[in-house]
């Protein structure tokens, strides 16, 4: 491994007022404030005038993931109420798109509320009705120690997307320490998504309108989709001084052909749209560099891969060209994996260098990340920040980070 010295936690904290936590979304979504960060200098703007702070050789990705209301009550005969929280699939497949799209039974690994009042094998059921018509629900606990769920419903003409749809809750953050309300249902959701089973928003992608990409898009910026379904890990803290032992949390990602094509033809500055499509393309690089060692051609990047020791990396075009290369030979339309890469500081960005975000919670993954990105600065940026009283986290204002090796020359590619 490379890693002489791992990051401590103690050095990622900082101070966070509890006021300073937006509980809820202001009423125009690119009305927040933006915090730009470039090469050492900061500056503050509303996020209307992102188009303007893009160079124009840019490149944005976005993470089209649609949040499913995860979030599913059950009553028992004895009044209990149980709550189950869809985490991933597990049968009939464990690829996410295709258990939304099943109207047979599937299973699911649940995180489960008042688990000890929920029998192996014992059915809960409910009743919900949709468009007129009276849909029962069965859910049974098929195995206690992994928590694993059969969900069931008849008339089964329904998609599990729009029965999960119909009855479940929107899975708010666990920092917004309130319930969710109608509006969240629209406000918890980019208006670009499409790919239904993250169990948590994209946050970065909630300030955009169809007007402020349409702005992007016409200023020449090429616009992109891929998906990362984003997972309730992503809130789990960090417990660990030497962060390394943290258990990362694991995500399924899709890819087109055309994302990868874009990616290695793309020239200047490859900006993610939040850090899931970060994580989504440094991933899709280190697979690259999988078939190019002759590794197993799983698609699964593990949560240190990247801080091992690798002999002649490639270029970021030569890393692409074999995923290419992969998918032509196995004829793939598309590319699913699954992620745990983690990036702190100490990481060799590959891919993105530049990075629009909300701020983050204090030593949580995503601020190893920014600190990776922004370097030493990000103390100083996010210090400012909290002076200025900008609003933090999911429904907070929004920030342009970029790296170092930011390029403004339209003429230079990567």
């Amino acid at each position: 491994m490379l890693l002489q010295n791992p990051p401590k936690l103690q050095d990622y904290l900082y101070d966070l007022p509890e006021e300073l936590i937006a509980k809820f979304p202001l009423e125009k979504r690119d009305a927040s404030r933006l915090l730009h960060f470039e090469q050492g200098h900061i500056s503050h703007h509303q996020f209307s005038e992102l188009p303007a702070l893009l160079p124009s050789n840019s490149h944005l990705f976005f993470n089209d993931t649609k949040v499913i209301p995860a979030r599913l009550l059950f009553k028992k005969p004895t009044g209990s109420t149980i709550e189950v929280f869809l985490l991933n699939p597990l049968a009939p497949s464990n690829l996410i798109q295709q258990s939304m799209e099943s109207s047979s039974p599937v299973v699911w690994n649940c995180m489960i509320g008042n688990l000890k009042r929920w029998k192996e094998g014992e059915k809960l059921q409910g009743e919900i009705v949709l468009e007129g018509i009276q849909y029962t629900v069965q859910a049974v606990l098929i195995n206690k120690a992994n928590k694993s769920v059969q969900f069931s419903w008849t008339p089964a003409d329904l998609s599990f997307a729009s029965l999960v749809e119909a009855c479940g809750e929107v899975p708010l953050p666990p920092y917004l320490n309130r319930k969710a309300i109608d509006s969240d249902k629209l406000r918890y959701q980019t208006v670009y998504s499409k790919m239904e089973g993250a169990v948590a928003a994209p946050t970065a992608g909630l300030h955009f309108t169809d007007k402020s990409i349409e702005k992007i898009n016409k200023k020449g910026i090429s616009i992109n989709y891929l998906t990362l379904h984003v997972g309730a890990g992503t809130f789990r803290p960090i417990k660990h001084e030497n962060v390394t032992e943290h258990p990362m949390h694991c995500e399924q990602m899709v890819f087109s052909k055309k994302n990868v094509q874009q990616l290695h033809e793309a020239k200047g500055n490859i900006v993610a749209v939040g850090t899931t499509s970060m994580r989504s393309m440094e991933s899709l690089y280190w697979f690259g560099v999988k078939l190019l060692n002759k590794e197993k051609p799983d698609f699964f990047v593990e949560k240190l891969y990247p801080y091992q020791q690798h002999l002649d990396l490639p270029s970021k075009s030569k890393s692409f060209e074999a995923v290419l290369n992969h998918m032509q030979t196995n004829r793939l339309e598309q590319l699913v994996g699954s992620t745990e890469i983690f990036i702190f500081p100490g990481y060799s960005f590959k891919v993105c260098n530049g990075l629009i975000t909300n701020f983050h919670q204090p030593g949580s993954t995503l601020m190893l990340l920014i600190a990776a990105l922004t370097k030493r600065h990000w103390r100083e940026i996010y210090q400012l920040a909290v002076e200025k009283r900008y609003r933090f986290l999911s429904y907070g204002d929004s920030s342009l980070l970029w790296h170092d090796k930011i390029n403004f020359d339209e003429n230079l590619s990567n």
